[in-house]
């Protein structure tokens, strides 16, 4: 067996299913949504346990305290985490509570962010008629999820800050008016 040194075969196939799907034109900006300003409620899909929750948590009580959040819960590691996030994406746009959806993990190595290299969540972000931004592992990091979903954000911090105008903000326009 012979392979491209430094590059192994999680690389080939997240190579080989970047292409088809770009071929197919779920990296399109034009199918993409657009991020609602000021969204009424927002949806997480994560682990109850990641420390990237916390995170979201932490930033939206300063960011904006005033948008109710809903978790929806699932894996983001290991062998069921492709099928759970599936689910949870399919749960919230069955139930339509949410306007926005974020969809975070924290950073990890290639084999564990590979559940947002998985075909089935992409094609299920790319369904999804609400919007996603994904917050997925550090600035480096990039997954399939990345491309389909309507916005990247670097983390999941930047995606909770990505996910509303600030509540200074909007104080200052409401002051200004």
């Amino acid at each position: 067996h012979v392979e491209p040194q430094g590059q192994g075969d999680l690389f080939a196939r997240f190579e080989a299913l970047k292409k088809k799907l770009l071929l197919e034109g779920l990296f399109d900006q034009a199918r993409k949504h657009e991020i609602p300003k000021n969204p009424q409620k927002i949806g997480i899909i994560t682990s109850e346990n990641a420390a990237a929750l916390q995170d979201v948590l932490n930033v939206m009580a300063n960011h904006r305290p005033d948008i109710p959040l809903l978790l929806y819960r699932a894996l983001v590691q290991g062998e069921r985490a492709k099928e759970e996030i599936v689910a949870a994406i399919e749960q919230a746009n069955r139930e339509q509570q949410c306007d926005l959806l974020l969809l975070i993990r924290g950073g990890g190595s290639i084999e564990d962010l590979w559940p947002f290299n998985e075909e089935s969540v992409a094609r299920a972000i790319a369904a999804s008629s609400i919007p996603i931004i994904s917050g997925v592992g550090h600035e480096t990091d990039t997954t399939i999820a990345d491309f389909v979903a309507d916005l990247r954000a670097a983390t999941p911090s930047v995606a909770a800050k990505s996910s509303a105008i600030s509540r200074d903000y909007l104080l200052q326009y409401l002051d200004h008016q």
